[in-house]
């Protein structure tokens, strides 16, 4: 590898529990601050990034769902979830020097901007990273799905995923001693195997819009940056 990026523009995905570090919810600074640096070194190899985070770590709109509440209801006060995490990791890039913008799929106009195609991907061009938040503003999707759409909405040449581990497992690698791991995996095995890496609305659209999607390894320092040079640990899901 001669440390050139593979893509030029991505969108990376996190979830809300990522930022809760080893807490059992809410936000930890120094997990914040290690993602922000790690995003840092991406933008400086010269590519245009784009973030979407989950709000799990806040609020959880199926949760919510299961203890009796009305779903949409619910599903509302994740979006509110995931605007405060996309604030918070703002803060933390700017503070590292990146120039930042939170867009909101919900207007809030005294927070940050509203969602608006054009002016997103004139933020990128201009070097500044985008983080969209409230999923796509609307109950009943997931910020998977939100981000499988920005992604294509901003022209983006792959979506990069954080998790919890170093790639796809056929079951969950902190529960079964054998779970077997993956590197490559077409869009159809993952919805036919129903493996749990998206949700089955954003591997389709993914799949529709030609988006490779690297999972890799988000509390490994510097995985983002290995995953945009090809190197691994990680799985990718695309059509062979």
């Amino acid at each position: 590898m001669d440390g050139q990026p593979l893509y030029k523009r991505v969108l990376l995905k996190l979830s809300g529990e990522a930022l809760m570090g080893p807490g059992e919810y809410g936000l930890d600074s120094n997990t914040v601050k290690q993602i922000a640096a790690d995003i840092g070194s991406v933008v400086a190899m010269g590519v245009e990034v784009c973030v979407v985070i989950g709000g799990g770590n806040i609020f959880r709109g199926m949760k919510g769902a299961a203890a009796g509440m009305d779903r949409a209801q619910a599903d509302y006060m994740g979006m509110l979830a995931t605007v405060m995490n996309a604030l918070a990791m703002q803060s933390a890039l700017e503070i590292a020097g990146l120039p930042t913008r939170v867009q909101s799929a919900i207007p809030m106009a005294s927070l940050c901007e509203p969602y608006i195609r054009r002016r997103a991907q004139r933020h990128m061009e201009k070097g500044r990273i985008v983080i969209f938040a409230a999923g796509t503003g609307n109950p009943f999707f997931t910020t998977d799905t939100a981000a499988a759409l920005r992604a294509a909405e901003m022209s983006c040449d792959a979506i990069l995923k954080g998790t919890q581990v170093d790639g796809v497992y056929s079951a969950d690698p902190k529960k079964i001693a054998d779970a077997k791991r993956f590197d490559t995996l077409t869009y159809l095995e993952v919805l036919s195997q129903d493996l749990a890496v998206m949700d089955a609305a954003a591997i389709s659209l993914a799949r529709e819009s030609k988006l490779p999607i690297v999972v890799f390894n988000l509390h490994r320092q510097g995985a983002f940056a290995s995953a945009m040079r090809g190197e691994g640990p990680y799985t990718i899901i695309r059509d062979v």
